[in-house]
């Protein structure tokens, strides 16, 4: 559905410009921004491709073990309904550990593990709680270092790329902290 929407609004936008005589503007807009995309997509890979070896140094030399074990307590009240030694807890781990250094990319696929394995468990068809919160804390990803917006700020000649990460990490803390309460709340409304 979202697709024809897109392709309705570029139609509509194509045959206005056809008949107010700006089809030339049309062109050039359409190739600047497909060209500024594919600098973009470029310099963001960079980006990512080093945090992502970050990522992997950290793995092996163990920090990333010494998070899990940092975090484990917190997520571990996060999501009761997950027994001890679940894979579905690894996966959760790896997907906030991702999202605290800012790569919403490579924690997508463990998120969906993650709630893969939640879902062996609940054997439902309905989202269960440990789900919802799940969902809830990994969209407001409290960050650390948000790499993307670095990245995209570096790209564009940013003075200072890395000045964003005291109030990114402020404002991911607000959100996570907003999204972890109201999930509660609404969990209490959901068990009546």
């Amino acid at each position: 559905m979202i697709n024809m929407i897109w392709a309705l609004m570029a139609i509509i936008g194509i045959v206005y410009a056809m008949f107010n005589g700006t089809m030339e503007q049309v062109n050039e807009a359409l190739f600047e921004g497909a060209s500024d995309a594919v600098t973009l997509v470029i310099s963001l890979s960079s980006v990512l491709v080093f945090w992502l070896g970050m990522m992997r140094v950290a793995e092996r030399a163990g920090i990333l073990k010494g998070f899990a074990k940092l975090f484990r307590p917190i997520v571990k009240r996060l999501f009761p309904e997950i027994p001890d030694g679940h894979p579905a807890m690894g996966y959760i781990l790896a997907n906030f550990s991702a999202n605290l250094f800012g790569l919403g990319n490579a924690a997508t696929p463990m998120g969906i593990k993650a709630m893969e394995e939640m879902k062996k468990i609940s054997k439902s068809d309905h989202a269960t709680n440990s789900m919802i919160t799940f969902l809830v804390v990994n969209t407001s990803s409290l960050t650390l270092v948000p790499t993307t917006v670095i990245g995209i700020r570096m790209q564009y000649s940013s003075a200072a790329p890395t000045e964003i990460v005291a109030s990114t990490i402020l404002a991911t803390f607000i959100t996570t902290v907003s999204a972890i309460t109201i999930d509660r709340l609404m969990q209490k409304t959901r068990q009546k």
